[in-house]
């Protein structure tokens, strides 16, 4: 996937929670997981889209790391309103699995960059002098 593509989906589905959390009930529950739901999901996408205006390898994996602790932040949201809300389980599952797709190639991204990271470093920096 593209980093094109990469952006487009985080957004589409941030837009697609964010008509979820619209649609919740106005109970004090409602608007706590709403909110919180909302930020994370958002959070993903902006989060991607700084990593890739990352100025290194490490800024870059940092920046991958939020968006990894957001999408999973997100997962957590999802399952309480499942659990709070049943009737919206169909609804729910689409966007969960979408999250989760996301989230498992940020992992995929992070586990590559971190593996070419090690790759690039000197075995001994004390034979390079």
């Amino acid at each position: 996937m593209t980093e094109a593509e990469f952006k487009a989906r985080t957004k589409k589905v941030a837009l697609g929670i964010l008509q979820l959390a619209e649609g919740l009930p106005r109970s004090r529950s409602g608007n706590i997981i709403g909110r919180q739901m909302m930020r994370s999901a958002t959070s993903v996408g902006a989060n991607y889209r700084a990593a890739c205006r990352a100025k290194s390898t490490a800024d870059m994996i940092a920046k991958l790391s939020i968006v990894e602790e957001e999408a999973d932040e997100t997962l957590y949201w999802l399952e309480h309103l499942s659990e709070t809300d049943p009737k919206s389980k169909p609804k729910i599952r689409l966007h969960y699995q979408a999250m989760e797709e996301i989230l498992a190639m940020t992992v995929s991204s992070i586990k590559t960059l971190r593996h070419r990271q090690t790759k690039q470093k000197p075995k001994n920096p004390t034979l390079n002098r």
